[in-house]
């Protein structure tokens, strides 16, 4: 009877499956690169970690994806509805440390407080950014409410339905019978075979298989920054906050928006930073978008694709700011289209869902993400990240100073978001050096931008055998 009852209690336990984006965040993490993000809201006041305890205890129990734990099946990943409860803690660790341990049952979340600063820190299998700033900015709401009581204050509704959906599934997966799956399975190991090696769907020799690429005739080698790794693995991390109109004006003049003008700084910082460029290199770089702006959804879950975008340096051309910022809006625009989105997302969704993919165990599975991941950062130089503008309820947001969000990378990464009329650039890194993001720094100053720099510690020297 008791085996019985036990057995019932797990099978009433809620689970789903990992969305598209997420199987390869498994195959893709490490000690350097987590997978994990933060965010971060600096208010007026020294944080109360009782009354954010409380605020946690509240929004938590509206959003059940964030009850899940991660599990191993035999075929694939899978999210679990767990009775385990989140505690705030002390910010003393390095930031985005690993979230996910093959051998504990835990939270695939944390929420941590610094003086006046909160935290939430994510790992990507849960949540993209869009969906964990929903969580944070109820975190928030309810611990600013808490803090600053006002009995006319409206209480907050909660939404619960479709948060938990897969909306890959529901806009990309195409039902077919048997017969026609293993047909279209048959084809695409063909198409594998074709290209194996590069492991590419498409003819351009550096086309990814997690993203779609615009056509050109390149060929180059993609430029990689080097560097000193930290001793420790935590990763460097420089924040920069400057006027966001200002920056966007300087976007506007050469035509293009905020998100394509900072990849083309970026790029030229590389290239005036670097000691070992020698002016023909091609540089690429990934960028994320947000399917909810195509396809509507309410998830929380994962719903963004990924697309790649590369400028090639010439010694025959200037290669100015202005150059670069065109030649990526080019092929942004050619790729930033719902119908392209849905043809890519289509034949990605029919690719893991086709019947040869299904009885392949989780273990190979894993192996071949990995790599196909490998081979993915061998063509990327940068990665960026644009959350855009974050605006809060009117009843709250004169106590939040200030925004910030980072994640960490294999390679130099930045990652973007707006309060109020402040920009925060928030820079991470494997390495140790910084000159990089001085050279970016430099480019905007010299425009006019005032900019605040703010830099952490990781080296030993710096820590000065401190912990944090």
């Amino acid at each position: 009877m008791r085996k019985i009852e036990s057995r019932a209690r797990r099978q009433r336990k809620n689970w789903v499956r990992l969305d598209n984006a997420s199987n390869i965040f498994l195959a893709a993490m490490n000690a350097r690169d987590t997978k994990v993000y933060r965010m971060s809201a600096e208010v007026t006041e020294t944080v109360d970690p009782e009354l954010l305890q409380k605020a946690l205890n509240k929004v938590y129990d509206h959003y059940l994806l964030y009850h899940s734990v991660l599990r191993r099946g035999f075929f694939w990943y899978y999210l679990e509805e767990s009775d385990l409860k989140p505690y705030v803690q002390l910010d003393t660790n390095p930031p985005c440390e690993a979230l996910y341990h093959f051998d504990r049952r835990e939270l695939l979340f944390r929420v941590i407080y610094w003086k006046k600063r909160i935290s939430i820190e994510v790992f990507h299998v849960l949540s993209d950014g869009t969906g964990a700033m929903w969580f944070f900015e109820d975190l928030l709401r309810e611990y600013l409410s808490l803090r600053y009581p006002d009995p006319e204050r409206v209480e907050k509704e909660y939404k619960r339905m479709y948060m938990n959906e897969d909306s890959f599934e529901r806009h990309f997966r195409k039902k077919e019978s048997f017969a026609k799956s293993a047909q279209s399975a048959i084809r695409t190991l063909t198409d594998m075979g074709r290209t194996a090696g590069s492991f590419a769907f498409g003819k351009k020799k550096n086309q990814s298989v997690l993203m779609p690429v615009a056509d050109d005739n390149s060929n180059q080698k993609v430029y990689q920054v080097k560097g000193t790794y930290t001793p420790d693995t935590r990763p460097r991390i420089v924040e920069m906050e400057m006027p966001v109109k200002a920056v966007l004006s300087l976007a506007k003049e050469e035509g293009v928006s905020l998100t394509l003008y900072l990849i083309a700084l970026f790029m030229e910082s590389i290239r005036l930073s670097a000691t070992d460029f020698k002016g023909n290199e091609t540089m690429a770089v990934s960028v994320p978008v947000n399917l909810r702006q195509f396809f509507p959804s309410d998830t929380a879950r994962n719903f963004f694709s990924t697309t790649r975008l590369e400028y090639q340096y010439k010694t025959t051309k200037e290669n100015t700011v202005k150059e670069i910022c065109l030649e990526l809006k080019e092929q942004f625009d050619q790729q930033l289209t719902k119908e392209s989105l849905e043809e890519w997302l289509t034949r990605l969704i029919a690719f893991e869902y086709h019947p040869i993919g299904r009885i392949i165990i989780r273990p190979i599975k894993d192996l071949v993400l990995k790599m196909i991941n490998r081979q993915n950062n061998r063509n990327l130089t940068i990665a960026i990240s644009n959350l855009g503008r974050v605006v809060f309820p009117p009843e709250i947001d004169s106590y939040i100073h200030q925004v910030y969000f980072h994640t960490i990378a294999v390679r130099p990464q930045f990652c973007a978001i707006s309060h109020g009329d402040v920009l925060t650039i928030s820079f991470s890194t494997p390495f140790v050096e910084t000159a990089l993001y001085q050279k970016f720094a430099a480019q905007l100053t010299e425009k006019g931008i005032p900019i605040t720099v703010a830099v952490n510690k990781v080296t030993q020297e710096e820590l000065g055998g401190d912990e944090g």
